[in-house]
């Protein structure tokens, strides 16, 4: 098996392990962002739930319905996030964003991890709004 087969039966099994085995799925206690996200070309539907504190995540939560791409990729960037400047998560996304569309990204100071199994993600146009439908519902929730 060639290098490249074995990276994407890598990949592929990362991808598969957070849809089965979702980070972070569920729903937060308290005082939240709430953001409801939609992808009417496949059906993917999400909740994202964050507690911003000091200008930090202080937790991050989803809840949703759609195909193994949406659901890890939000299991994925609930992990990611946590922790991080609201300035920091931002610029997660965008690297994240450049990603998905196959440009250059530099993940600078940032580790990927588990995140950069769904780069594969960029040579099926149609899957990307789904990689991206958890991101754009935490870009859209921290920057109102």
């Amino acid at each position: 098996m060639s290098l490249g087969n074995q990276l994407d039966t890598l990949y592929r099994q990362v991808i598969m392990d957070h849809y089965k085995n979702p980070r972070n799925r569920g729903e937060l206690e308290g005082e939240t962002l709430n953001i409801n996200m939609n992808n009417p070309t496949c059906g993917d539907r999400i909740q994202l739930q964050m507690q911003v504190e000091d200008g930090k995540i202080a937790d991050a939560k989803f809840v949703g319905e759609g195909c193994s791409i949406s659901l890890s990729s939000a299991s994925m960037m609930t992990q990611a996030v946590k922790g991080l400047l609201v300035e920091d998560a931002l610029k997660l996304s965008e690297i994240f964003s450049n990603m998905m569309l196959g440009k250059d990204f530099d993940e600078g100071d940032f580790d990927l991890g588990d995140i950069e199994a769904l780069q594969g993600v960029s040579k099926f146009p149609a899957r990307i709004k789904c990689a991206t439908l958890a991101w754009k519902a935490m870009e859209k929730g921290l920057k109102e």
